[in-house]
């Protein structure tokens, strides 16, 4: 079997070069899927939560049957990566996540935004993070347990896998720093103010009761994130 962890995951620039997200969040994708069919190699493959997101006024969690929106370049080509991957090669699993940090950062960003959030604590500025975007963060080491025993089941097809629960980035970012014991100047801001120049989703919290059926559920959010802030220290 073949895991692509890879994707354009730049999600801001690629509303400036949508060739370069396209090349490698589609494109890839689709070569990779059928390079997979050619050669009787099953490919799993991460999508986002970003393939959701037109419909800002929505509370309810987003099942594998619900019509994605992309608010953004950066999940569109996200969402035709999955369409070609299937289309190429119809064993293939896809894997949509959300809001991923790790010990070792998010890919070439060199971070994550746990890791922001601290050092901005640590550097005694005051912080302003939206509180209009609804999402699930997602512990990494959670997500790779997940995803193998899923493989182990031989599923095909489309997978939600998220920590479990829902938050905003300013709730999130209060929760860091009340774990850390941080004294924090946070202030929440709506996605306006921050100006960012791609559009984020204003719900895009996933459901994962299609893995729960199959047995696997995974941990609340704030209990991941106190998993992630110990492991961190004693790395």
């Amino acid at each position: 079997m073949l895991v692509n962890c890879a994707a354009y995951n730049f999600v801001d620039k690629a509303e400036a070069d949508p060739d370069a997200a396209f090349a490698v969040n589609a494109w890839g994708v689709r070569a990779l899927a059928a390079a997979c069919r050619a050669v009787g190699c099953k490919l799993i493959h991460f999508s986002t939560d970003y393939v959701f997101g037109l419909d800002a006024a929505r509370t309810a969690p987003f099942a594998e049957a619900d019509a994605p929106g992309p608010v953004s370049v950066y999940g569109g080509s996200k969402l035709a990566g999955e369409h070609l991957a299937l289309a190429a090669n119809p064993r293939a699993l896809i894997i949509r996540t959300c809001g991923l940090y790790g010990v070792h950062g998010t890919g070439g960003k060199g971070g994550n935004f746990v890791e922001t959030m601290l050092r901005l604590a640590e550097q005694g500025k005051s912080v302003k993070v939206v509180d209009d975007q609804h999402c699930t963060p997602t512990a990494t080491v959670d997500l790779a347990e997940a995803t193998i025993r899923l493989l182990a089941t031989g599923a095909t097809g489309l997978f939600h896998i998220t920590n479990a629960g829902s938050t905003t980035w300013f709730q999130l970012a209060r929760e860091i720093f009340r774990q850390a014991h941080l004294s924090v100047d946070l202030m929440p801001i709506t996605s306006g103010q921050f100006g960012a120049p791609a559009r984020r989703p204003g719900y895009s919290v996933l459901d994962g009761g299609k893995l729960a059926k199959i047995g696997i559920e995974l941990r609340e959010w704030p209990e991941a994130l106190a998993s992630y802030l110990e492991t961190r220290i004693v790395i």
